[in-house]
């Protein structure tokens, strides 16, 4: 199967030619463009590199969320184009499940982090067990840190990943001592070929172009500013 693979849900776009299950090509940008700007030109060199087409692509696996409000709009649109141009199936990749992806082989729990601004983080909690997918232990979430960590049972190791991790890293440690891992640099990125994987052997991510939907754990910050005005709770 040949998949293309876009993230545009944090601050790191992502793109990713996926074909007879392997990544044939995988790049990442952040270099100070916004989204919009990066993500055609990064996609269509993935395929110029492959010596491959649009119509070739059996596939498009989308980042959906949970991030950037913003970002996360630009790469389910630009998924949704591909795929109701073709005619093709798009996958809903769930942020914090291609994270944990990216750490198969770990022998505790993962515990993905997301900056969501105000002081919070988008999280989750997964386990790899006999299978090679992550095993979902809690539901998505968005909370301050202190709260996502008063949840993690009082013994175990915990590796965190995610591009919270830079601003979280010493009140972590801090809080759970030789039991955090914390993921370097290179290996706390979201990769879009974790979201071509993950769209790969979970054919229940797949869904039509028109069904593909952003996947958000809080009112966009628009909204929660009408609410406020309006005296209601966001």
């Amino acid at each position: 199967m040949t998949i293309l693979g876009i993230d545009t849900s944090g601050p790191v776009a992502g793109v990713c030619l996926w074909r007879d299950g392997r990544p044939r090509y995988s790049a990442t940008a952040d270099v100070g463009l916004t989204h919009s700007e990066a993500l055609m030109p990064m996609a269509d060199q993935a395929l110029t590199a492959c010596g491959l087409t649009m119509a070739d692509v059996e596939l498009v696996a989308s980042v959906a969320g949970p991030g950037s409000f913003t970002g996360v709009r630009i790469g389910v649109c630009a998924a949704k184009g591909f795929a109701m141009a073709r005619g093709i199936p798009c996958a809903r990749v769930d942020a914090l499940q291609a994270l944990a992806a990216g750490a198969f082989g770990f022998d505790g729990e993962i515990c993905p982090i997301l900056d969501a601004r105000r002081g919070q983080v988008y999280c989750a909690r997964f386990r790899f067990s006999a299978g090679a997918l992550p095993v979902r232990l809690a539901e998505d979430a968005a909370m301050n840190l202190t709260d996502f960590l008063s949840t993690l049972p009082g013994d175990g190791r915990y590796l965190f990943t995610g591009d919270g991790v830079g601003i979280h890293a010493a009140a972590i440690e801090q809080a759970l001592g030789e039991r955090a891992v914390i993921a370097k640099p290179h290996l706390s990125c979201l990769r879009a070929d974790a979201a071509c994987y993950l769209a790969e052997a979970d054919p229940g991510l797949r869904l039509s172009g028109e069904r593909l939907t952003p996947i958000y754990l809080r009112k966009p910050q628009a909204e929660r500013e009408r609410d406020a005005h309006r005296g209601e709770t966001a």
